[in-house]
């Protein structure tokens, strides 16, 4: 498991490269939203590749850094290595959504598209990491990373809003870095030992939920049976969760050790919270960070008051306008 010491490093490392986003409750429903659709890249993943970078060493670095993404961790990535002016290089699958590969490239970063899916495009990557010497920076299955990614956690046990403790924390699960990061924050570290602004919060038991889409249930799959062998992939609009998780990868352990429940979401409930988040908070968000909100929305998580990570916002602006169109408020479907 990673240390509390990581969680402490990864946020002096990288908060004065972030933002702080924001954290609202929603009393009509009992829900703090964490807003990461704010972050610098509109998407957590900043916060790990980031951490992870500025935690290499020196010649590390400079051999060039490599990895696989559907988006999200390229972009922050691509950033990360501006810090530096060290060569970026980016492993997509060739239907990855084009405004994240628009993003990526205009970082500066080099993007190969690879036919397949996520699967395909991490092996790619790795390939290329061992042939070429670079330095390999997985999205998930990396200490430092998931040590970036707790930083979210960090911020919202340490945010003064949070008057009522949330019973149960609900986040979307793709390759299992985020989740992993907050369980430590929040299961390890809980309300005793990271002291908050306004330190009223007790030492209460926390519930945490994992979601994806059941179009590419692979982690689903691993929490409830245990393997992903037989899970098959559709196309969906949550296209940061899918893909098979890494083997051995670092986030099984720690994601079978945290988390308390898995549960899966359809393609309609996620668009649907697409345009709840629009219509009711005027905010534009992705399929992935739908699939958390949508949990909630479904009542598959009742216990309240709870946390609902909204994981990012990038997300094509006309299948976006479409999906809040069809389902307007008053509209049926």
């Amino acid at each position: 498991m990673i240390p509390l010491s990581w969680l402490q490093e990864a946020e002096q490392r990288i908060v004065p490269h972030i933002r702080r986003t924001p954290l609202v409750y929603d009393a009509e429903n009992k829900l703090y939203l964490k807003w990461e659709n704010h972050q610098i890249t509109r998407s957590f993943k900043l916060r790990g590749a980031l951490n992870k970078v500025l935690a290499l060493q020196d010649w590390e670095r400079q051999q060039g850094l490599v990895a696989a993404s559907a988006g999200n961790h390229g972009q922050g990535l691509a950033l990360a290595g501006n810090l530096f002016e060290v060569p970026v290089t980016i492993f997509a699958s060739e239907n990855a959504s084009p405004v994240k590969l628009a993003a990526i490239q205009a970082l500066g970063a080099k993007v190969f598209l690879i036919p397949g899916g996520y699967g395909e495009a991490e092996a790619a990557g790795l390939a290329f990491a061992k042939q070429s010497g670079s330095t390999w920076v997985s999205p998930y299955n990396d200490g430092q990373v998931i040590a970036g990614q707790a930083t979210l956690g960090l911020e919202i046990l340490q945010d003064p809003d949070i008057v009522v403790p949330p019973a149960t924390w609900v986040v979307p699960v793709g390759g299992g870095g985020l989740i992993s990061g907050i369980g430590i924050a929040v299961k390890e570290g809980q309300f005793a030992n990271w002291q908050t602004s306004n330190n009223q919060l007790p030492h209460t038991p926390t519930k945490l939920v994992g979601v994806q889409s059941n179009a590419s249930p692979f982690f689903h799959a691993i929490y409830h049976t245990g393997s992903q062998a037989s899970t098959r992939e559709l196309a969906s609009l949550a296209d940061g969760l899918a893909g098979p998780v890494e083997v051995g990868a670092i986030t099984i352990p720690m994601v079978n050790h945290y988390v308390d429940d898995f549960v899966l979401v359809s393609e309609d409930e996620i668009e649907s919270a697409v345009a709840y988040a629009f219509h009711k908070y005027h905010e534009v968000i992705e399929g992935a960070a739908a699939a958390a909100l949508a949990a909630v929305l479904t009542n598959k998580v009742v216990a309240r008051p709870v946390v609902v990570v909204i994981s990012g916002g990038n997300i094509q602006p006309e299948l976006h306008r479409s999906i809040c169109a069809r389902y307007e408020p008053g509209t049926k479907e």
